[in-house]
């Protein structure tokens, strides 16, 4: 399945559970500063310790503070993690937490399907020899366990998650993020960045990329004003082709590109009634995602349209096979010129770095046609 996002399917099968606000709270105390030279990366990446001058493309300059006092932390599901020291080795079982990470100058010493990472999140860069600890659905918890990692960070929306319970019988450290939250998407983006920071001791580093980030919104925002559009209306989506069918999936209220949208003065073209009309099935409400045909992309008449990119992934393109129909060439937006894919690999659910390409693809599309 090609796709910029592509859903957990156990995840969602949790999603039935009630979802648990999770406020945080943090012993704050005396902290040191980060070194990230190239003899401290060396160090790190063997220790499992953070600041790898290879991990984010800024972490080599980066003199934000790195606590060292307890931690306190109520989780994205409502549990209390506590920790005598922020956590050094850390193991990370879902992508969006991963680039959250790595953001933060922490390196893993274990991530859920590495080589996946790599494919579909361009915003960071994992390093070589980051222990591949099984797939995000699955987990190898005997490999997990084998790093001897003082957190696991967990995707869930519940505190009885499977997974969560494993962990827990083995005594190790559990941190859940919730795993998304369709009323506040960005705000839950930005809880779950936030909370990692916490948890790394790495607060002051997560403040200052979440400034970042509400900056380059807000520059974004003037210039789509500015742009004169001649319609404010649009969609995002992906898709993919299996058995020869091709399936466009929109990203509807409440996932977390559809929002950045809107923060950038755009209008969502999928509603509930288009939903009715031409959805085909496969709804998560959860994430904000949709199902259709081709033929579905008629029904949002004018908007503008935004695609996810799936160039280099090693999978058969739905670009391809869309750009072959008849149908596809037929709409408004195709032949006015406002028809735009992102560049390949921007993480549908990512972190405050893969939405800072999400907004820089979203106004490139607007203003350079």
């Amino acid at each position: 399945m090609s796709s910029s996002f592509r859903a957990r399917p156990r995840r969602l099968a949790a999603a039935a559970s009630a979802l648990a606000a999770g406020a945080l709270t943090l012993a704050l105390g005396a902290c040191g500063t980060t070194d990230v030279s190239s003899s401290s990366a060396d160090s790190a990446a063997s220790d499992g310790g953070s600041a790898a001058a290879a991990i984010s493309k800024d972490c080599a300059q980066d003199t934000t503070a790195t606590l060292d006092d307890p931690v306190s932390i109520t989780d994205g599901v409502g549990r209390t993690v506590e920790l005598e020291k922020p956590a050094q080795r850390v193991v990370v079982l879902e992508w969006q937490q991963v680039e959250d990470a790595l953001s933060l100058c922490v390196q893993p010493v274990g991530v859920s399907e590495p080589d996946g990472f790599r494919t579909w999140d361009s915003a960071e860069t994992l390093p070589e020899g980051v222990e591949d600890v099984g797939t995000r659905g699955e987990p190898d918890l005997d490999t997990v366990l084998s790093l001897d990692p003082d957190l696991v960070v967990v995707e869930a929306f519940s505190k009885d998650d499977e997974i969560i319970g494993q962990l827990e019988k083995t005594g190790v450290p559990v941190l859940a993020t919730l795993g998304a939250d369709p009323d506040d998407p960005i705000g839950n983006m930005k809880s779950v960045f936030s909370m990692i920071g916490e948890a790394t001791g790495r607060s002051e580093r997560a403040d200052a990329v979440l400034e970042e980030l509400d900056e380059n919104l807000a520059a974004a925002k003037k210039e789509v004003q500015d742009a004169d559009l001649e319609t404010n209306e649009f969609l995002f989506f992906d898709g993919w082709v299996e058995g020869g069918n091709l399936t466009i999936r929109p990203y509807t209220d409440g996932a977390l590109f559809t929002e950045l949208g809107k923060e950038l003065g755009l209008t969502p073209a999928w509603d509930d009634d288009l939903e009715e009309a031409y959805g085909t099935g496969g709804v998560s409400e959860e994430y904000g995602l949709t199902q259709t045909d081709v033929e579905g992309l008629t029904a949002v008449g004018d908007a503008n349209l935004f695609y996810a990119n799936d160039e280099g992934t090693g999978e058969g393109s739905y670009i391809d096979e869309m750009h072959k129909n008849d149908i596809w060439s037929s709409l408004p937006a195709v032949k006015a010129g406002r028809a735009h894919a992102f560049p390949p690999r921007i993480w549908g659910a990512g972190g405050p770095r893969s939405n800072e390409q999400a907004i820089d693809a979203f106004v490139d599309g607007i203003t350079q046609g």
